[in-house]
């Protein structure tokens, strides 16, 4: 069974946006180019308004993703859990996908016998361990999340450990929103550990705007981006053989 590369964007924030386009509406978008929005809330003393709670679901529903709300201390396993849950959650529906051209269009996982869902689901179990993944994270740095930055650093470090001991390989980005010129900066560029963001974070400066949906976008042309990169350097691969 081919899967390809999961895609994901995992927004780390804690607040509303309010500059740009309705990150709600390019979420949807990003879904419909086979990414996954991912969206985990960050609260401290049990404070996180009805509109962002409201927001933060409504961008992972029209994302195809996973959402959370959690205190801050609790951020290490709900990135890692989150981020598994979405994993799943996408190759659940590849399969699926494969079954219905298999039985029929009306087929799914839940419609196999007890047995047979078993079988479908190690599966599932087994792709999760091996499938390529890409794994964008967009970290909110408007001023309320200052204090929370520590954290965000600890559990983008443990989630780099813990996707690691797959046997599959991993790639992660990282921007931040507000950047220092613009809506955006990227912080980090493909990389296999996250490691690096030791020395990065402690720079940050928090403030300004939260400019949600202009990030989310940034990160779906980031994507196409490199995308395009590859066909590009496959394309001339194909060139050079030719020319042999």
């Amino acid at each position: 069974m081919k899967t390809g590369t999961l895609k994901q964007i995992l927004l780390i924030t804690d607040g509303c946006s309010n500059q740009g386009e309705d990150p709600i509406a390019i979420a949807a978008l990003a879904k419909e180019m086979g990414i996954t929005v991912n969206v985990i809330g960050v609260m401290e003393h049990d404070v996180i308004d009805e509109q962002s709670a409201k927001e933060i679901e409504g961008i992972a529903l029209a994302g195809g993703g996973v959402s959370q709300i959690v205190y801050a201390q609790k951020l290490s396993q709900t990135v890692q859990m989150v981020t598994r849950k979405a994993m799943t959650q996408t190759l659940q529906g590849v399969v699926n996908r494969e079954l219905q051209q298999i039985l029929g269009k009306s087929q799914t996982i839940e419609d196999l016998p007890p047995e047979k869902r078993g079988e479908v689901m190690e599966v599932v179990d087994e792709l999760g361990e091996t499938v390529e993944v890409e794994v964008l994270i967009l970290v909110d740095t408007s001023a309320s999340m200052k204090e929370k930055l520590p954290t965000v650093k600890e559990a983008l470090l443990d989630l780099s450990l813990s996707l690691n001991a797959r046997s599959g390989e991993n790639r992660f980005s990282v921007f931040v929103f507000p950047g220092k010129k613009g809506e955006v900066d990227k912080l980090l560029d493909w990389t296999p550990k996250l490691e690096s963001l030791t020395g990065i974070f402690s720079k940050l400066t928090t403030g300004g705007i939260t400019p949600t949906g202009p990030a989310v976008n940034e990160a779906i042309r980031y994507f196409k981006k490199k995308r395009s990169l590859r066909s590009l350097l496959s394309r001339d691969d194909e060139f050079f053989e030719e020319s042999i």
